[in-house]
């Protein structure tokens, strides 16, 4: 790729790392926005889930809505959203508005990842948009990687602080989108037309596997701090290793979800993350022995619920190549739905076992998503063009 065309990502993969680090850098700092806002650790997950399903809602909404603005002008009007919702969520007083401004905030939020895929794939030339994307949607990689470890870090001392710094990186995503990202109008399209491969089965099924695998994954996610209390002492450091451990899985697995993906039919590579994630889930209540444990054990966690990212964005792909931007942006938002599934289900789950057998709901649902896998969907060994590196890695 060129090196003028890549400076013209960086701008929407540093949205996307916003994005990323702020939908899911709440589960890291639960126990103490639980505290400060006198609510439980159920309630306080709430936040996540409603962040979660106000992005998945609203991305193919907005994205209609705004089709008929140029691209950087819709940028720009979802990184506004997206920052003064993050600054709302820092200074809120009470449990009511921080979960209003987190919808706020998912609005504009969903805005972005509603444009961010088309934008780069309109200021890219048509054969390095297969690249494009991947940069892109390396933000949202390395906010896995870094931006969570190092929001819950910063949280540790005080979590409104991590709100504030979501808010820095955001303004200056729209700083680099305003200067650097030039204004690019496409044709207009409706709702329906956005959505309009949900009506293919074999796609329909190859999102539900999305969603399935996000709420698998997200239903002891979002409890991750209290979890591992046993390993972690509730230490907030000691849960900061433990989450870079994590994402440094998460990156290994989007990884080696691509490079399988090229030697083996992706719905075979699918098929096997999604198995050996319900198996490392099975056993997540053995992570709480210890703290070395727990780090080995979130290494392997990050590993296999990411390997399935890659290959399933192929999957859909290879349905309709003329239509990626648009088929990535209702997998993003099958991840989203699928982590407010998941948010969900575990405060529902927390009134009936304890938090740290969390993962056995998430094996059943990350094995549903294999049985879903082995009987939808082609089972074909890509044959050609580069992988599409990570779209949301992890989970």
């Amino acid at each position: 790729m060129r090196s003028s065309s890549f400076v013209r990502l960086l701008p929407l993969s540093l949205a996307l790392f916003a994005v990323g680090t702020d939908g899911f850098v709440i589960a890291g700092l639960l126990p103490a926005i639980a505290h400060d806002l006198g609510v439980d650790i159920p309630a306080a997950g709430q936040l996540v889930t409603a962040f979660a399903l106000a992005f998945a809602v609203s991305a193919p909404v907005l994205g209609a809505v705004t089709s008929a603005l140029d691209r950087r002008s819709t940028m720009l009007i979802g990184l506004a959203g997206f920052s003064v919702g993050n600054a709302l969520t820092a200074l809120g007083p009470t449990y009511a508005v921080v979960l209003g401004s987190r919808v706020f905030t998912a609005l504009g939020a969903g805005l972005i990842g509603a444009a961010a895929f088309s934008t780069a794939a309109a200021i890219t030339p048509p054969e390095r948009q297969g690249r494009a994307l991947a940069t892109v949607m390396g933000g949202l990689s390395i906010s896995m990687a870094l931006g969570l470890p190092a929001g819950t870090l910063i949280g540790s001392a005080d979590w409104r602080l991590t709100l504030w710094a979501v808010t820095a990186i955001g303004l200056v995503a729209a700083a680099g989108v305003a200067f650097g990202v030039p204004p690019v109008s496409l044709p207009s399209t409706s709702l329906r037309a956005r959505l309009l491969p949900l009506r293919e089965p074999s796609v329909l099924g190859i999102l539900a596997v999305t969603l399935m695998a996000l709420a698998g994954t997200h239903v002891l996610y979002t409890y991750i701090g209290p979890a591992l209390d046993g390993a972690t002492g509730g230490s907030g450091t000691a849960l900061t290793v433990v989450l870079f451990a994590w994402g440094l899985g998460n990156v290994a697995g989007n990884a080696l979800g691509g490079a399988l993906s090229d030697r083996y039919a992706p719905k075979r590579v699918v098929l096997a993350g999604l198995v050996a994630a319900a198996l490392v889930l099975a056993v997540a209540p053995l992570a709480g022995g210890g703290f070395v444990t727990a780090i080995v054990w979130a290494v392997g966690w990050g590993v296999f619920v990411s390997m399935p990212i890659v290959p399933q964005q192929h999957r859909l792909v290879a349905h309709a190549p003329e239509s990626t931007p648009v088929l990535l942006g209702l997998n993003n938002s099958a991840i989203y739905a699928g982590v407010a599934a998941g948010g969900a289900l575990g405060g529902i789950l927390q009134q009936a076992m304890p938090v740290t057998l969390l993962g056995l709901a998430g094996a059943a649902l990350s094995a549903a998503g294999a049985l879903v896998t082995s009987v939808t969907g082609a089972s074909r060994k890509r044959t050609s063009g580069r992988p599409i590196r990570s779209s949301r890695p992890a989970t």
